[in-house]
């Protein structure tokens, strides 16, 4: 295998657009150039299937939406999957957008992607607020364990995430960043830590691109100014260090590539440096044909140049967790300026590629089935985050350490065990981290380390090549809470905090509970009537929570505050007590011409046509104050919300949701003392002084400013988001009108939703 087959490309490009037909036909030579079979039926049939089911969907881009299971698969035919995979591939996404179960699917398919289309179902794209993050760890979960199942659930996943992230320029600009941040936290790491550089690399500078659109940008144009210049130099590097080492009877084929855009932006982020100051954005790459050839390589290169002190890695006799292997040196060139070689053998170069993906075997049995992959074995890291999401309750707690655990920026220690076992830890480990990625038998009874023979304290830090030997006792009292701002890894400090969790779970539980009655007395609210059995279960159910106690020992230790508990129950209670009015019956009274309006005793002053008990609110999306016209919509369960009648909203309703609207008219007039909330943005050009300018128009005429959000576009034009209270419609207009007169002010504008 050459390494041009082996992809310097991005993997499984496809032409800008091509008939869905055409994507096929080069699908099924792809596969047959890799596969022992020529039976491709099944990929066949599945494709067949995926474009009848298919048919009348299209894309946010406008293209058939069969493309996009297509280009999947093609991504996954260049890591040289099974016929199994490409199928799943390809079907992906019709148990949940078309009108096929995963029952039909496996009576068509068989039991195998039947599984694998089950596991790698879309899951929701949801953001990291504090409201969705439960309902994302849970989901995360699930594929975790899919992921235990069948290793080809995430790898599937992966190619899936990788085509809409190519396409997600047809999103809208808030979408784009919300699945670019999710692709950045969770899908690249685990790219990583599958050994898949050609996705995880791809993923990175596509969610960069979006996330940091000016950094992403800045970067292209620095890194293509001196392109030509650059690209001659590492041409002549190669072709030099590709001289030298046939000289020395060595057969290998070198290339030179300039680093992609994040890990040059990670460099400057980390090293505090501009572009101009970091040197080796480049590395050469020596591929060779055997581990011995690997390190005759090695001497001929420190011969040839000299190397950093301390830049020199030997990933071959020590692998990453995700199997890479690979020599790393970085030497200095003729010209002064510092570079990287990297040098593998073709099975290292195509693991290092691909990941676990490479480790496909192929080797049908007599029956035609693929044998179970044991690779998974290898995934030590899977095992661990299956391990601790078991016992893990707070799925706050299980994102932030799931996302931290997944960080494979930092770098890494190699230590040994008194055996001569190998532990591969995070940079800055300490003895405590070591203990406990032994056992956290070992790490809950250790009172204290040696290092090659010494006695060390236990914050020290652990070096390349270190031997260590944890000391225990039986009598040992158990971790200290100081270990949880001395460790580094993600998996001690868990354990730490489940021994503190169940070692002291009655004492947090009588906690939680005296934290819960002080609330309730604080805020004057009857614990015996929000405290029902039914709120309780949907209170656990929102936060994650297996039962009562584990709950109240959650608030005990401080992973919840009471106030999320009690107004929640609060609010259910409430809801539960108001007047049990249907829809129906609320769109039939709207329509009875005989009800005169009726206008509730609030301070909403809020007069609403044929509605009685009934709880009134304004709605966010266009903040009506009185003097607006106005408009009521009777919503699902929550009452009436008021708008402005020129709401976004409220003027793309569609026939079916426009019966909900209401006739509602202001009761008083603005010298009723109420404020509402009002909200406005203002365009200003980009001057200094221009926000304290601002402010002050609103000190002048006494109106209190709750919520201020500026930011600036390319352009240098200001948008300056400001929510208030205000009396009424004039005094809002009169506000405006100074506000106008500001120096730089371009427009204001109302929000509409």
């Amino acid at each position: 295998m050459t390494l041009d087959h082996m992809g310097k490309d991005s993997i499984g490009k496809t032409s800008a657009y091509e008939s869905p037909q055409q994507l096929y036909e080069e699908l099924l030579i792809k596969v047959q150039k890799y596969h022992p079979s020529d039976d491709l039926t099944l990929i066949q049939k599945a494709y067949e299937v995926a474009e009848r089911l298919h048919k009348d969907q299209v894309r946010k881009s406008g293209e058939p939406y069969i493309i996009h299971p297509l280009c999947a698969a093609h991504i996954l035919a260049d890591l040289e999957m099974d016929k199994e995979t490409i199928a799943a591939g390809l079907l992906h996404d019709v148990v949940e957008d078309t009108v096929m179960t995963k029952d039909e699917v496996e009576k068509e398919f068989g039991k195998e992607v039947a599984l694998l289309v089950d596991g790698v179902t879309k899951l929701t794209r949801l953001s990291y607020d504090t409201d969705k993050i439960e309902v994302q760890a849970e989901n995360l979960r699930k594929m975790f364990l899919a992921m235990a199942k069948d290793i080809r659930v995430i790898i599937i996943k992966l190619a899936d995430r990788l085509h809409n992230m190519r396409t997600l320029k047809y999103m809208r600009p808030e979408k784009q960043k919300e699945i670019a941040k999710e692709t950045m936290d969770i899908y690249a790491p685990l790219a990583q830590r599958l050994g898949i550089s050609k996705i995880k690399i791809e993923l990175d500078d596509l969610s960069l691109k979006y996330l940091k659109p000016d950094v992403y940008y800045d970067l292209v144009e620095k890194v293509s100014l001196r392109k030509s210049v650059r690209e001659e130099y590492v041409q002549s590097l190669a072709c030099e260090v590709s001289r030298h080492i046939e000289e020395a009877g060595i057969h290998a084929e070198v290339d030179g590539r300039v680093k992609h855009f994040f890990s040059i932006y990670r460099k400057m982020v980390n090293q505090e440096k501009t572009i101009d100051q970091i040197y080796d954005l480049f590395a050469i790459r020596i591929v060779v044909e055997s581990v011995k050839d690997c390190y005759a390589a090695l001497g001929v290169i420190h011969e040839m140049y000299k190397p950093i002190p301390g830049r020199f890695k030997d990933y071959i006799a020590m692998p990453k967790p995700n199997m890479y292997q690979s020599l790393h040196t970085t030497l200095i060139g003729s010209n002064g300026t510092p570079f990287e070689i990297q040098i593998r053998t073709y099975d290292m170069h195509r693991v290092a590629e691909f990941g676990i993906a490479a480790h496909w075997k192929y080797k049908e049995a007599s029956n035609g089935k693929n044998p179970t992959l044991q690779e998974e074995e290898k995934l030590s890291w899977l095992r661990q985050i299956l391990e601790w999401q078991r016992d893990m309750s707070d799925n706050k707690e299980f994102m932030s350490l799931l996302k931290s655990d997944l960080d494979l920026f930092g770098d890494t220690v190699f230590c040994f065990t008194p055996t001569g076992e190998v532990k591969n830890l995070k940079n800055g480990s300490t003895p405590i981290d070591f203990a406990y990625s032994i056992h956290s038998a070992v790490g809950n009874r250790m009172i204290g380390a040696r290092v090659n023979g010494k006695f060390v304290p236990i914050d020290y830090e652990i070096q390349n090549g270190d031997r260590i030997e944890v000391l225990t006792s039986q009598n040992s009292k158990g971790p200290s809470r100081d270990w949880l701002s001395i460790v580094k890894s993600t998996q001690a400090k868990n354990k730490i905090n489940q021994w503190f969790k169940s070692e002291l779970k009655d004492e947090n539980i009588v906690r939680g509970k005296e934290l819960l009655e002080a609330y309730c007395k604080a805020k004057s609210v009857d614990m015996a009537i929000v405290n029902k059995p039914e709120y309780r279960e949907k209170v656990l159910s929102k936060y994650g929570f297996k039962d009562w106690e584990s709950l109240l020992s959650s608030l005990g230790h401080g992973g919840l505050k009471e106030g999320q508990i009690i107004n929640r129950m609060v609010d259910m209670s409430s809801r539960e007590n108001a007047k049990n009015i249907t829809d129906t019956d609320v769109i039939e009274a709207i329509n009875d011409k005989s009800v005169s309006p009726y206008s509730p005793k609030s301070k909403n002053g809020i007069v609403v046509k044929g509605i009685h008990d009934i709880a009134v609110r304004f709605s966010k999306c266009c903040s009506p104050v009185p003097g607006d016209e106005i408009v009521g919509y009777v919503t699902r369960g929550r009452g009436v919300s008021i708008h402005r009648t020129d709401c976004v909203n409220m003027i793309h309703l569609n026939e079916i949701e426009r019966a909900r609207l209401i006739d509602a008219d202001w009761e008083n007039t603005e010298e009723s003392g109420g404020l509402y909330l009002a909200e406005i943005n203002i365009y200003t050009h980009n001057r200094r002084g221009v926000l304290v300018d601002v402010s002050r128009a609103f000190t002048e005429r006494d109106v209190d400013l709750i919520t201020v959000h500026t930011k600036v576009s390319k352009a240098g034009i200001v948008t300056i988001s400001l929510s208030f209270e205000v009396k009424g419609k004039n005094e809002l207009a009169s506000l405006i009108e100074k506000l106008r007169q500001v120096e730089s002010v371009i427009d204001i504008e109302r929000t509409r939703g």
